[in-house]
């Protein structure tokens, strides 16, 4: 039995360090937020879609078998993939190609603050979700999602929007924006729209029409 704990205990903290690593790569992307404000909207564009074609023929290419694609995919991405989505039968795109798909969309159809705020709270709660949830979620609301890291999203998220009042206060509409971000976190699997994209398009859509 003692045996039995010892390694249950050392294949949670592998986990948790694999999900950590993941995270804080995904956290480096928080260059794009960054880029929206302060760099002009047609070049951020043009920076981001340049990032999501590339990338997108790097995962085809790598889905492939192509030499190229496979060992350079393999060099950048190799150990932030769940297994899942390095099993997958056909091809689908990876998280990263939705991060840039709602970079565009963020910055084309909304305003630079929200653009910014949108994917501010999809980067930074969603690692915030995933951690706290792979590090103290015992008590499950839905399939793979914990009320410990569904709070940590919700709390997360609220903050970023108080940070945000001094650029843009958006009052009630911050907290209708937090809880429709919360459920397209959750809900991921039921809708089937990667939460990379759905989060920062429910921000942006509910500050944008109730703002």
């Amino acid at each position: 039995m003692h045996t039995f704990t010892r390694q249950l205990k050392v294949d949670v903290n592998k986990s948790f360090r694999r999900e950590l690593y993941r995270k804080l790569i995904h956290l480096s992307s928080l260059w794009i937020p960054l880029t929206i404000y302060f760099v002009r909207e047609e070049i951020a564009i043009a920076i981001f879609s340049a990032i999501f074609i590339g990338n997108g023929l790097l995962e085809y290419g790598n889905f492939k078998k192509w030499k190229w694609a496979r060992i350079l995919f393999g060099r950048l991405f190799s150990r932030t993939l769940r297994s899942k989505e390095s099993a997958r039968a056909r091809f689908q795109f990876s998280g990263s190609m939705y991060v840039m798909a709602a970079a565009v969309l963020c910055t084309v159809f909304f305003g630079k603050v929200i653009a910014v705020l949108s994917m501010t709270v999809m980067l930074v709660s969603d690692a915030c979700s995933a951690l706290f949830g792979k590090a103290y979620g015992t008590r499950q609301i839905y399939p793979h999602k914990s009320l410990e890291g569904t709070t940590a999203f919700f709390v997360s998220a609220l903050l970023i929007n108080m940070l945000f009042h001094n650029l843009e206060p958006f009052g009630y509409a911050s907290v209708i924006a937090c809880i429709f971000a919360t459920l397209a976190e959750v809900f991921e699997n039921k809708t089937r729209i990667d939460d990379n994209l759905a989060i920062p398009l429910a921000v942006g859509l509910v500050l944008t029409f109730l703002n």
